[in-house]
């Protein structure tokens, strides 16, 4: 049971990495922002980047420092969670 949670939560945080890495990548392009995987990109990450953003400062250059800062504390949350789990066991 607890393997599976584990599995899961391992799974989930890739998707949501790749999620992130790609909305990052398709930001250098210009891709309509109507079209259909920008938009499910853009409600599936955009409520966890906004407030990143709202608590770093500007950068001055432009740069988006949110995506980075999110899925390092995505990296965090998931070996926490990992640890919590295997000491269930």
């Amino acid at each position: 049971m607890i393997d599976a949670l584990i599995i899961t939560i391992q799974l989930l945080s890739f998707i949501f990495a790749a999620a992130i890495i790609i909305r990052t990548l398709l930001s250098l392009f210009q891709v309509s922002p109507y079209h259909p995987v920008q938009r499910w990109l853009y409600q599936l990450t955009e409520p966890l980047l906004q407030p990143i953003r709202n608590l770093i400062p500007n950068s001055g250059m432009g740069l988006d420092f949110s995506p980075m800062i999110l899925l390092i504390l995505l990296q965090i949350l998931e070996q926490v969670l990992i640890s919590l789990l295997r000491q269930i066991r």
